[in-house]
């Protein structure tokens, strides 16, 4: 009997550590109630603590546009946390933290070029 509990708890924990919760396309709404108004979405996928995938700013104002964004970054020892950092074709930088909890991620713009929205909150769109 024990050995049937440690055989179970260790296959929850291999199973818990397997989560990828970053992986998907999320994104935001339109800003009704701001001055700029667009639309950011990143696809992402999650392979253990590193983050690779692309990102877009796409928007009515043509200097908002990005182009596709090179996302690459890791993921802190919790998997509730991540560093991620945007490249454009121009080699011009940004840097972001994400939180995940549930199916919605807050993104928070570290520093870097203004290629991202400083802050916003972005809903899981696809797995």
């Amino acid at each position: 009997m024990k050995k049937f509990l440690l055989l179970a708890f260790l296959i929850s924990l291999q199973s818990f550590a397997q989560q990828n919760k970053f992986s998907g396309t999320w994104g935001n709404k339109k800003c009704k109630d701001c001055k700029k108004e667009y639309i950011f979405t990143i696809t992402i996928a999650q392979s253990n603590y590193k983050i690779f995938g692309t990102a877009e700013v796409t928007s009515d104002h043509k200097e908002l546009n990005s182009g596709v964004l090179e996302v690459t970054g890791h993921v802190y020892p919790h998997g509730d946390k991540a560093q991620i950092k945007f490249k454009d074709q121009n080699g011009n930088t940004s840097s972001a933290v994400l939180f995940v909890e549930d199916s919605v991620i807050q993104f928070t713009k570290n520093g870097g070029s203004d290629i991202v929205p400083k802050e916003m909150i972005l809903n899981k769109l696809y797995e």
